[in-house]
């Protein structure tokens, strides 16, 4: 499998790149910063200098070619303000889509965040509601789209923890946390089924074995 990632430098990127690569399978991470190349071959990816704030989507749609699948795992990240949650969290998620589209790459792999709706609470600090606010624009544009065969995964609070490889998964989880190990190996399980697309799952640490969770989904 080809798979091409967003925000290749990223935590759960990079173990997601780890994985993939493990079983030989050829990663592609897009990353913006020039420094964060090695990091990506560190961890068995090739990296591409792209800046999706800036670039083109025909030299995005070019970095995809005969690629399986895209992941879009970017995000404008803590300290960022309001103008780039939405040009990175939105605007990116939307090239990406426009590019893969456009290269008939039709696997499409979001990775989201859980609460959106808390966007209009009043108590909900303003560059953190632009946040949710540009994830639930970004998946509202990627579920509208014939062209992709799309999976959105929403984890909860992210953790540095060791992975375990049981979760709960399901449409509505009511919230919890996952470590950042657990998303990437329920982002390599969502890629290897095509029958996950079309779903949007939450996602949380639990007691279900990855594939036991997938599975409990389609019965």
């Amino acid at each position: 499998m080809r798979v091409v990632i967003a925000g290749g430098h990223g935590k759960i990127a990079l173990r997601l790149t780890k994985l993939l690569a493990e079983r030989d399978d050829t990663v592609i991470g897009i990353v913006r910063n020039p420094d964060h190349v090695e990091d990506v071959a560190a961890a068995g990816g090739e990296a591409l200098v792209l800046d999706l704030e800036e670039t083109a989507v025909e030299d995005v749609a070019a970095a995809m070619a005969d690629a399986d699948a895209v992941v879009f795992a970017a995000g404008a990240g803590p300290g960022s303000g309001a103008e780039r949650k939405d040009t990175v969290d939105r605007a990116a998620s939307v090239l990406l889509a426009d590019a893969a589209e456009q290269a008939g790459v039709r696997r499409f792999v979001q990775v989201s965040a859980m609460g959106l709706s808390r966007a209009e609470d009043p108590d909900v600090d303003p560059v953190f509601a632009a946040y949710l606010r540009a994830k639930d624009a970004a998946d509202q544009d990627v579920m509208a789209r014939d062209g992709l065969d799309w999976t959105i995964l929403r984890p909860g609070l992210l953790t540095d923890d060791p992975g375990t490889g049981k979760v709960q998964l399901a449409e509505d989880v009511g919230g919890g946390v996952v470590p950042r190990d657990d998303v990437a190996t329920v982002l390599v399980a969502v890629l290897d089924r095509p029958d996950t697309a079309g779903h949007v799952y939450e996602l949380v640490g639990g007691d279900t074995p990855v594939d036991e969770a997938l599975d409990a989904q389609d019965a």
